[in-house]
């Protein structure tokens, strides 16, 4: 035995001899279970909801036995491991409903006691593939059952089962199927009964239903509430002799219910009340998900005899009975379209119903002109008269149509029924298509700017509502613009197309606009269709940009402009057009503002032609940005411009370098004014030129021991030895940019 199943036995054995006290209270061991179901719903996130409906006997049970609340116990399957025991508070106790009140009895009164809490399912702890279940036990059923052994003392096990919250490493979310509605209503000993058992599945999980034996389970008449369910397994009830799963309830034919529709059904042979068990079994893409199980009471009395109604149906044009199975009505252009039918009942006062259920399909059901009445009551007849016509548009092409026409009673417990099954056929009176025509000239061109415009009038013969659509062939009309605007006059529908072409256009050459005009006579379209193609003449020339700047070298490659330092940058832009569309001139620097460096570029657009000039002043701008590039365009507005553009890099010219050939010798001690002066401010020298940002900055001289003697900043300096002795010495000549030149220059006697 399982360690907690062991403690939990224990903590009974001692709390029992507290409960055998309590065994003296008549409410205690109160006999009140008709069934009841668990329900497990998933609400979000890990969350579900446990749902425990209790089905209560009004009239037996007493009030005692009513529970304010009850546990239910969440166990492994295979191991029978607890995992949690959930207290369910009570949140509703309602009365159940009889299908048909007039028929209530007094001794037969249900409620549905809802017990209900919210519960974590987590992966980390509900993920064993075997699965898991809930029970929750409690004692006792009703005293009076006639299928089972000592009634009064077998309790139930209300049980459920689930799958894991995950499958295959993916979160598996399911809610288990809801049975419904509860059983309300009586039987009729000799009479069929049934009823729809039939579940909805949340999840739209496969649904299988059989009859399975009720669980009593561990709870008794001296223990009847248990603090909490003990595992599997649970012993089912004992049937009497001759009963079972599969004959739970005396009938010729016994209970049965149908396997995929939940439909119970019966024709009880004695009078009693019976117990029963059924189970709702889920599959998802054939794989077995869990169960539910229900259990309920049937009660079967002595009923009113009621006799069965009946309904005729006569052949239009003729007195005849329509015969199943030999007849077929056939409705065609033209001709009646309409039967009588004639319904009546041998009981006295006695209401008539008569409804239309279809058996091949699902068209517009033909009408009643009466759907209810009550015959054999004073002042009223015997038979009621109603009249079934079939639309004049009904079509079944060609196929033979099934229509049972249905007359119930309201006779107890269920209402009996006859019914006459029509086969028929429909040809829906003729119907011409409508007719289109328009006012539009072909065919059509068009270019940009033009408004096109022309009428559209749809008529129908038989004059059936119209609509009026347009539509393109691989295109939407709304996207380029155009419109059809509707309006009706008289038995026609009107419309005005309008399209103001525009560039949206410009993308296909031709365009077909698709007008329909339908009707549904019958709700069966039928339509005309008118196509109308529009041109579109479009065609563009790309301008030409001419300057007076040197043409490039290749095509798309970057013209180069060089002047010096102060030189002027001059030119003259022209653009032209055949197409005359309005050109526009425009000049950009690449990285920099134009106006920042002293550039101006001054345009002159128009249609067509278009110029403009440009200047600028070169200055060391250009050396520190290592030229300056100026893109020109020109732009024309049309559909499809193409632009025509001219990059042009301007550059200013260093002064060209000589090679430096300074003096190296001077003779300031000689008394013949030659070489008396070290200098570099001439031709001889070529010193190189101050340029920008290149420019001289000083000139430092030293003696053999690198003693400074001499130094300036001024490139016209004049050295003339300084009265030093003759001898060798050194200089250093620095420019701003960096640049160095080193020497020796020499003071000989």
């Amino acid at each position: 035995m399982h360690s907690s199943t062991l403690i939990h036995r224990l903590l009974r054995g001692i709390l029992l001899p507290l409960l055998l006290c309590l065994w003296l209270l008549p409410q205690a061991r109160a006999t009140h279970i008709v069934g009841g179901e668990l329900d497990l719903q998933y609400v979000s996130g890990d969350m579900y909801r446990l749902t425990l409906n209790l089905y209560f006997d009004a009239v037996n049970g007493q009030p005692g036995a009513l529970d304010p609340s009850m546990v239910a116990s969440i166990f492994e399957k295979g191991s029978n491991r607890r995992m949690v025991n959930l207290t369910l508070p009570q949140l509703s106790n309602t009365l159940v409903s009889y299908t048909s009140p007039a028929c209530s009895t007094p001794d037969l009164v249900t409620r549905r006691i809802v017990y209900s809490s919210n519960i974590t399912l987590t992966a980390q702890q509900y993920a064993n593939a075997a699965g898991y279940y809930v029970a929750v036990e409690r004692c006792c059923r009703n005293n009076g059952i006639s299928n089972i052994v000592n009634p009064g003392g077998a309790a139930q096990t209300f049980y459920l089962e689930f799958p894991p919250v995950t499958r295959n490493g993916q979160a598996l979310r399911n809610s288990t199927p809801r049975i419904f509605p509860p059983l309300s209503d009586y039987a009729c000993r000799g009479e069929l009964f049934y009823y729809n058992f039939g579940g909805q599945d949340v999840d739209g999980d496969s649904l299988v239903y059989d009859l399975v034996t009720p669980l009593n389970g561990h709870s008794t008449a001296t223990f009847p509430n248990p603090g909490f369910a003990d595992p599997a397994p649970y012993q089912p009830i004992n049937w009497l002799p001759g009963l079972s799963t599969i004959n739970q309830i005396p009938g010729a034919p016994t209970l049965s219910i149908g396997r995929l529709t939940g439909r119970l059904e019966v024709r009880p042979t004695q009078l009693g009340l019976f117990v029963f068990g059924i189970r709702c079994t889920e599959y998802r893409k054939g794989v077995r998900l869990g169960e539910a199980r229900r259990d309920f009471q049937l009660k079967v009395i002595n009923c009113p005899t009621n006799a069965r109604p009946k309904v005729l149906m006569q052949l239009p044009g003729s007195t005849q009975a329509y015969q199943v199975g030999r007849d077929t009505l056939r409705l065609t252009p033209g001709n009646n379209r309409c039967v009588t039918l004639r319904f009546t009942d041998p009981d006295p006062t006695s209401a008539l119903t008569l409804s239309l259920s279809p058996v091949n399909f699902n068209a517009t059901l033909p009408t009643l002109s009466v759907l209810q009445g009550t015959v054999h009551a004073p002042g009223l007849p015997d038979t009621v008269t109603s009249r079934l016509c079939f639309p004049n548009c009904f079509n079944t092409k060609g196929k033979v149509y099934l229509l049972d026409v249905i007359v119930a009673d309201n006779g107890c417990s269920l209402p009996k029924r006859d019914t006459v099954r029509v086969a028929f056929t429909s040809v829906p009176d003729p119907n011409s298509a409508p007719r289109l025509r328009s006012t539009a000239v072909l065919p059509i061109r068009a270019k940009v700017g033009d408004l096109i415009t022309f009428d559209l009038v749809a008529t129908d013969p038989e004059n059936d509502p119209l609509t009026l659509e347009m539509t393109g062939k691989g295109f939407t009309p709304g996207n380029l613009g155009a419109t059809l605007t509707l309006g009706a006059a008289g038995n026609q529908l009107n419309g005005r197309f309008s399209w103001r072409v525009d560039c949206r256009a410009v993308d296909k050459p031709l365009y077909e606009f698709e007008f329909t005009a339908a009707a549904s006579p019958c709700n069966d379209r039928q339509a005309t269709s008118l196509v109308i193609p529009v041109q579109i003449e479009y065609a563009n020339k790309p301008p030409l940009l001419t300057t007076s700047f040197a043409p490039p070298i290749a095509a798309d490659s970057i013209t180069i402009v060089r002047r010096p330092v102060g030189g002027v940058f001059e030119a003259t832009l022209t653009g032209t057009d055949a197409d005359n569309d309005a050109l526009a001139l425009t000049a950009a620097g690449n990285g920099f503002e134009m106006s920042a460096v002293g550039m101006t570029f001054t345009p002159r657009n128009g249609a067509g032609s278009a110029s403009a000039t440009f200047r600028w002043v070169g200055d060391c701008e250009a050396v520190r940005r290592n030229g300056l590039e100026v893109t020109f365009t020109l732009q024309e507005t049309t559909c499809r411009p193409q632009p025509r553009t001219r990059t042009v890099r301007f550059e200013v010219e260093a002064p060209s370098e000589q090679p430096f050939l300074p003096p190296n010798i001077i003779t300031p001690y000689q008394v013949d004014g030659k070489n008396d002066y070290f200098t570099l401010d001439n031709a001889q020298a070529n010193l190189p030129l101050d340029f920008c940002d290149s420019r001289f900055a000083d000139i430092q001289i030293f003696s053999r021991w690198g003693n400074r003697v001499f130094t300036t900043n001024n490139r016209a300096f004049r050295w003339d030895g300084g009265g030093l002795p003759a001898g060798v010495y050194f200089y250093l000549i620095e420019f701003t940019d960096g640049k160095k030149y080193k020497g020796t220059v020499t003071i000989a006697n």
